[in-house]
């Protein structure tokens, strides 16, 4: 049996070493991805000569969108630490793309929305991925299908890693 590197070895010894192969590669794609996925980003706003928000930033912007939300409404669904959020939110307020106030019905708690310069990012970044749309099929030979089929198998692969947590199993 074969195991990756700086990866401790795995409890049961009677797992299917295909299975084990195939979810281990599965687990480096999903990181890698992610930082592609962030390079990618920062690439674009390089190309645009904007490098005031990192792409981390740029990518809390798009999912804020057109929403007034909560920092907390950003960590539940899912996209976010809860110190990474409220660092991110404070240098993005401070740097005038987010614009917040306190709630109405809870003073604790403070709502974010974007300003037109955050607006501006998440149209870049918006601009990027239609792009990337119109090139998918033709370039990388994804079609619809396939990314049905890839969003089927990460859901599953999220019920059960959230199982793992909440279950504790």
């Amino acid at each position: 049996m074969t195991y990756a590197p700086n990866m401790p070895e795995l409890e049961t010894s009677e797992i299917d070493d295909s299975l084990k192969s195939e979810y281990m590669s599965s687990l480096r794609m999903i990181e890698r991805l992610h930082r592609l996925l962030l390079d990618v980003v920062k690439d674009e706003f390089e190309r645009h000569g904007s490098t005031e928000v990192n792409s981390i930033q740029a990518l809390l912007l798009y999912n804020i969108g057109e929403s007034e939300l909560s920092a907390g409404e950003l960590r539940s669904r899912g996209y976010y630490l809860g110190s990474n959020v409220s660092y991110n939110l404070k240098k993005l307020v401070d740097m005038g793309y987010i614009s917040h106030e306190r709630s109405d019905t809870d003073r604790r708690s403070v709502r974010v929305k974007l300003t037109d310069k955050g607006q501006n990012v998440c149209d870049v970044i918006n601009s990027l991925y239609g792009r990337q749309l119109n090139a998918l099929e033709k370039v990388a030979g994804i079609n619809e299908g396939n990314l049905s089929d890839l969003n089927k198998s990460l859901v599953q692969l999220e019920r059960y890693w959230t199982d793992q947590i909440r279950f504790r199993l």
